[in-house]
């Protein structure tokens, strides 16, 4: 057993206290210098103690995990790199039941250290700095080996020919676990540079506010990276600090390479195309930027310190960046240098100009959006699942071949799991026979020759509808509604179109990842003519339709708009506050709040301007701040600004760390306290029954989203029994109206205990649109239906739903033409598609 130890600070790989005050870290949160930073490592050094142990660390781009690398780099503590939520994955559990790491640090718990023993159980080389997944796709144990060494000179050789220094600033737009991301931060911290730690994507127009406000002047970025670019127009945008862009991660289209450095050589910045592998500790070869439109084919030449040599017409690399080796089980972890060079797998010449080309590859390994893919690896997972299979690579699909449709559902199922590709990359068809050469093996050109290039017209998927509704054609297979950036206004839509294909819902489906949901597909529910309806769909349809009913005098049912409040505070929870790091959180609530607000500020001020019926307050959502303290128009969206308050301080109690922490690692009690602070402030100003304006005042309806909130945090049936109590409670006497209480606790009482209703097909598209369109037929019945519910109150009542379904279904376009934002909800950073999760080309 390793026990060496280590009684003083040390600098670790990277000398970090000698840049000084120079900004090291930006964020949201503020900026840490070289100085702050040493100090927070030096803080995580002592933490994680003195003895040398195996460390499990979740990558973010956050400040703690870069303390907390670093920390465990400079206590020589070997580090195995993963993605956030790797420690509780199925596709990781067999790695890590491999190696047992002695220390956890997961992003879920705060970056907490949580110990498995109090030393270690591991060997562990003295050498052995860092292990990264080759694939982060199988859920092979097998791991690369990096050194210290490894670390230091290829971020200096890196540095060296990108020419880095203090004023370079890089947005973080690659997973951090990915050792393309990776380099980027070791480049950066050796040169003394800085980076603008973020999870936008380039296709949300807050990356690019972002970054000029950061002043960044660069990005790297996988060949999906710059379809995103192109997507976005990118062309029309650059900004004005932009230095250069460097480019990994796969083979990108030659013309594409061609495009960006003829842009690059118009707006003023380079483009550095870079040739790589995890197991060259990141890159071996890079092509000179002034090359890049002239030679876009070629991978360029080698990194200094590096030399290449070709054998057999394999690519062969050797360099002080070569790994020590592989890792396959725990006892490799003692293990010294194994290999002093890398045979690549990459078939290549050398041009008389000295520039290498990559032409082939020599073994049966697919790269796949940057991934590569071991397809005999796939084989044995099928043989092992009972399910004999044939797989190939073709037109960056992985196409898998079977011999009945029930091994091609439990093929798709199981690949699209432990694959880190999107699922719409997998596909399967079935054969009667797997064909044969003549000497008997399997014969792999026929079989590519009859795979589909670019799909195979099968049924669609999760992955598909998140694409398409999300706007998330970058969904991976670990992805969730949640975490893709889904809300309450998504939610409707996803839902419906969810259940044909699943069959049911289940509870706690927008925390599921897309691989979980794909497990319940079965297309032939698809045929079902009774759909099962979500009730927070039934009742946001219901309530809003009560309001409308009510304010035309149709009919009678006050307590809707109430009874929306708690829903938005339900759907804050499942959706905003569904896990992810605090920054991802308050990257969502954030785009709640501009979701809320653009279509609102935008209706209330036309209708301000043409007609005079608001001030500029209300537009504003300032009526509750500075309006008159009675009746009138100005208080007729009072509900939105209760919803609006509620969201902003969500947003400034998540982005405060130890809150976010609380609220992740006790969801239920913060709850209940949130109900507690809320209740408590209504009773204290207006005891059990409120007046007709206290109804309506935003500070004191807080406890109705509060207990959506708590709804939908209870779980067990002993919390739901709680939730329920705690429902009549709150609800009782505070309407002075026993209509409006039966109506507020009814319908949270189902919201508790009935996870949905049947219905028809047409019946439960009808009732979708309705609730996906409830907050425009709120904000547009008010200038409906006044002309005409006097004496036409049926017709005022369906006009209004009417009207506001209509210019919900005209507002997508509106909204994208005003924000230029691409993609309907941002979330992943750009190219953390399966191509930016490990490999490099």
């Amino acid at each position: 057993m390793s026990r060496t130890t280590h009684a003083s600070p040390t600098t670790g790989v990277f000398d970090l206290a000698r840049h000084g005050d120079a900004p090291a870290l930006l964020s949201d949160t503020g900026t840490l210098t070289y100085a702050e930073l040493a100090e927070r490592v030096d803080e995580r050094r002592r933490a994680l103690g003195d003895t040398r142990r195996l460390v499990l660390l979740e990558a973010a781009p956050e400040a703690d995990f870069v303390a907390t690398y670093l920390a465990a780099l400079a206590g020589r503590h070997p580090v195995l790199l993963a993605p956030s939520g790797a420690a509780t994955s199925e596709s990781w559990r067999a790695l890590l039941e491999a190696y047992d790491p002695d220390v956890v640090v997961a992003t879920d718990t705060g970056w907490r250290i949580d110990e498995a023993r109090a030393g270690t159980r591991h060997e562990l080389h003295p050498d052995l700095a860092l292990l990264l997944s080759t694939s982060g796709s199988t859920g092979s144990p097998k791991l690369v080996r990096l050194s210290r060494d490894n670390l230091t000179s290829n971020a200096e050789a890196i540095a060296g020919y990108l020419g880095l220094g203090p004023s370079d600033r890089a947005a973080t737009t690659l997973p951090l676990h990915y050792c393309y991301g990776l380099s980027v931060l070791h480049s950066h911290l050796v040169a003394g540079a800085s980076l603008w730690l973020t999870d936008h994507s380039v296709s949300e127009a807050a990356f690019w506010s972002g970054f000029e406000a950061a002043g960044a002047t660069s990005f790297a970025g996988v060949p999906h990276t710059f379809e995103l670019l192109e997507r976005c127009g990118f062309a029309g945008r650059v900004p004005s600090r932009l230095r250069y862009l460097t480019q990994a991660g796969g083979a990108m289209p030659p013309e594409r390479v061609r495009a960006v450095a003829e842009l690059g050589a118009r707006e003023g910045f380079e483009l550095f195309v870079m040739y790589g592998q995890t197991e060259a500790t990141a890159r071996m070869a890079y092509l000179p930027p002034e090359l890049a439109a002239s030679r876009p084919d070629t991978i360029g030449v080698p990194i200094p310190g590096g030399e290449f040599r070709i054998d057999d017409g394999e690519l062969v690399y050797s360099g002080p960046n070569v790994m020590l080796g592989y890792a396959g089980e725990a006892a490799d972890l003692a293990r010294g240098r194994t290999v002093d060079e890398l045979r690549t797998g990459d078939l290549a010449v050398q041009h008389d100009d000295g520039l290498y080309q990559v032409v082939g590859r020599r073994s049966r390994v697919a790269k796949l959006f940057g991934v590569r893919i071991d397809l005999d690896r796939v084989e044995r997972i099928l043989a092992e699942a009972g399910v004999p299979g044939r797989a190939v690579d073709r037109a960056d699909r992985l196409a898998v071949f079977v011999r009945n449709g029930r091994h091609r559902r439990r093929a798709l199922a199981l690949l699209r799991q432990r694959l880190c590709v999107p699922p719409f990359a997998v596909t399967c068809q079935v054969v009667a026979e797997f064909p044969l050469t003549a000497t008997g093996k399997t014969d792999y050109p026929l079989l590519r020759a009859s795979a589909p290039g670019t799909g195979d017209g099968e049924p669609r998927d999760v992955r598909t509808l998140y694409a398409e509704l999300l706007g998330r054609p970058d969904a991976g297979p670990d992805d969730s509604f949640a975490s893709l950036g889904g809300d309450s206004l998504s939610y409707v839509e996803v839902s419906l179109r969810l259940e044909p294909l699943l069959g049911r819902l289940p509870r706690r489906w927008p925390e599921m990842s897309v691989a979980q949901l794909a497990e319940l597909a079965d297309p032939r529910r698809g045929r079902r003519s009774w759909r099962l309806l979500e009730t927070p769909t039934l009742l946001r349809a219901l309530a809003i339709v009560a309001i409308v009913g009510t304010h035309t005098e149709w009919f009678r049912a006050p307590g809707g708009a109430h009874v929306l409040l708690a829903l938005m505070g339900y759907n804050l929870a499942r959706f905003q506050l569904a896990g992810g790091t605090r920054g991802h959180r308050v990257a969502g609530l954030l785009r709640s709040l501009r979701d809320l607000a653009l279509p609102c500020v935008l209706w209330i001020g036309a209708v301000a301007l043409v007609s005079g019926k608001y001030d500029w307050q209300t537009a504003l959502f300032l009526t509750n701040a500075l309006g008159e303290d009675r009746w009138s128009d100005q208080w007729q969206f009072w509900f939105l600004e209760a919803a609006f308050l509620a969201i902003l301080l969500t947003t400034a109690l998540v982005a405060v760390p130890v809150l976010h922490r609380l609220e992740a690692a006790y969801p239920w009690r913060t709850a209940l306290a949130v109900l507690a602070v809320t209740l408590g402030y209504r009773w204290a100003v207006t005891g059990v029954a409120a007046d007709a304006m206290e109804r309506y005042t935003a500070p004191l309806v807080l406890w109705c989203i509060a207990l959506g909130y708590v709804v939908a945090r209870a779980h067990s049936p002993s919390q739901r029994l709680v939730a329920s109590a705690l429902v009549v409670v709150a609800g009782y006497g505070f309407f002075g109206d026993l209509a409006r209480e039966l109506t507020v606790v009814g319908a949270l009482l189902l919201l508790v205990w009935l996870p949905g209703l049947r219905l028809p097909g047409p019946a439960t598209r009808a009732v979708g649109a309705v609730a996906s369109a409830s907050l425009f037929i709120y904000l547009t019945h008010w200038v409906v239906y006044p002309p005409l519910d006097a004496d036409h109150d049926v017709l005022a009542a369906l006009l209004s739903i009417a009207v506001g379904l209509a210019v919900w279904a005209a507002y997508p376009q509106v909204r994208r033409w005003l924000t230029r934002d691409y993609s309907r909800t941002p979330g992943r950073r750009p190219g953390e598609t399966a191509g930016s999760r490990a490999g490099s080309r």
